[in-house]
């Protein structure tokens, strides 16, 4: 008999109805020239901590005891757990406590403490917070809201599939973030029973693969997690509650890498207009890449479980996505050494369409002649062929262009050098 079953999740949503944001299902046409399915976003980051915890964490806050209100939560995230308990237990009027991990994204952290809990950061992972506020809520008499491990939190996360089921009655896959387990747990048994035919796929990161090793075991696994964008499923095994139900109702599990996660997050940008972080574009990224075959005829739904990114890091992703794209180039120059050699270079790059973003000059470090100064350039431009159309025309004039640097390709002249 399944620890949470669909009463549980009907249930949790007549508790939380009216309380949390009914999030958005919509059609994305912007995607079709790349995932052959209808392809559906429930749009997760919307909610008012920016992620679907909300769900779980206000479910299992609601059924507290006075006495256990009285006495204070104490929760252990990554960060978006942390402002679910943090924002509903302000809210309430239940003192919390919330342990992250020390490179907790600082969006996440000032984000918790602003929504009224007391943030301690303890240790490198995840599951480090988790032993020590293990230790904490033992020594203060806290009462525990697990992430992930929590009938209570499990069934909160499935009111996600009873939207989708009044949102898009013929949805045919559904793919979702993976990392203790909660949210696809909550999804799986709720869209199962109520249609079993759907296809529950889950997606997890190469640098936490925790629920695709406890797959091939058949028994729960833990693996040492890396750094990773999707932070936010970086877990080190699935739980007591969660596996089981992940065994039971989940079709398929797949893993995609950083780079893919990171192309998802900048067309999520770029095209939906979406900001989502890394575990919430996870679900596009298996599209993406094929992982999760769809055919034409299929509705697909991607959940964007969150949207709480380091607003430096999206700088860095949108960045790293246009010189991928050829956007961006990096063109090495030599001129002679004299007054005007640089406005006259300058002016032919404007001349062919590109803008300048970033100019240098090397003299004493630059392998070329007393008389002549190497200039690197860092163009803005419409993409690749547009790079080699403005090496084509300056070149043609006799600008020595000695290198153009793009990621997989590069147009040389003398001598490839490193970016």
């Amino acid at each position: 008999m399944s620890p949470v079953a669909l009463d549980d999740i009907q249930a949790a949503r007549e508790r939380v109805q009216g309380e949390i944001v009914l999030t958005p299902c919509t059609r994305s046409l912007v995607f079709d020239d790349l995932i052959p399915g209808r392809l559906h976003f429930k749009f997760e980051n919307l909610h008012r901590t920016g992620s679907f915890k909300e769900r779980g964490a206000l479910n299992r806050l609601l059924q507290l005891s006075d006495d256990e209100r009285r006495r204070g939560v104490i929760a252990a995230s990554a960060g978006n757990h942390a402002q679910a308990v943090a924002f509903h237990a302000t809210r309430l009027g239940i003192p919390a406590t919330i342990l992250m991990p020390e490179p907790t994204p600082l969006v996440k952290v000032s984000n918790t403490r602003r929504h009224g809990a007391e943030v301690i950061l303890h240790g490198q992972r995840f599951s480090q917070a988790i032993e020590e506020s293990r230790r904490l809520q033992r020594e203060r008499d806290l009462v525990m809201v697990h992430a992930y491990d929590d009938e209570l939190i499990v069934a909160g996360q499935g009111t996600i599939a009873l939207e989708l089921m009044e949102q898009l009655p013929d949805l045919d896959v559904v793919v979702v973030p993976i990392g203790g387990g909660g949210i696809i747990s909550g999804v799986a048994v709720g869209l199962k029973s109520l249609k079993p035919e759907v296809r529950v796929i889950g997606v997890e990161v190469d640098a936490a693969p925790s629920a695709t090793r406890s797959r091939e075991a058949g028994r729960i696994v833990e693996v040492e997690t890396q750094e990773t964008l999707a932070d936010g499923i970086a877990v080190k095994a699935l739980g007591e509650v969660t596996f089981p139900l992940v065994e039971r109702y989940v079709d398929d599990i797949v893993v995609v890498g950083e780079e893919e996660i990171a192309r998802a997050i900048l067309l999520l940008l770029e095209r939906e207009k979406s900001v989502v972080e890394g575990a919430g574009a996870a679900s596009l990224a298996a599209l993406l890449t094929g992982r999760v075959a769809v055919s034409p005829d299929e509705a697909v739904v991607a959940l964007l479980c969150g949207g709480n990114i380091d607003v430096n890091i999206l700088s860095r992703i949108i960045d790293r996505g246009m010189v991928d794209d050829g956007r961006m180039a990096r063109l090495v120059f030599t001129v002679r050494d004299r007054p005007g050699s640089l406005a006259r270079l300058t002016q032919r790059v404007a001349a062919e369409g590109a803008n300048v973003l970033e100019v240098a000059h090397q003299r004493a470090f630059a392998d070329i002649s007393v008389g002549d100064v190497e200039i690197v350039m860092h163009l803005e431009t419409r993409g690749r062929d547009h790079v080699e159309e403005v090496i084509r025309a300056l070149r043609s004039d006799g600008t020595r262009v000695r290198e153009a640097v793009l990621p997989s390709r590069a147009v040389s002249g003398s001598r490839p050098r490193g970016t």
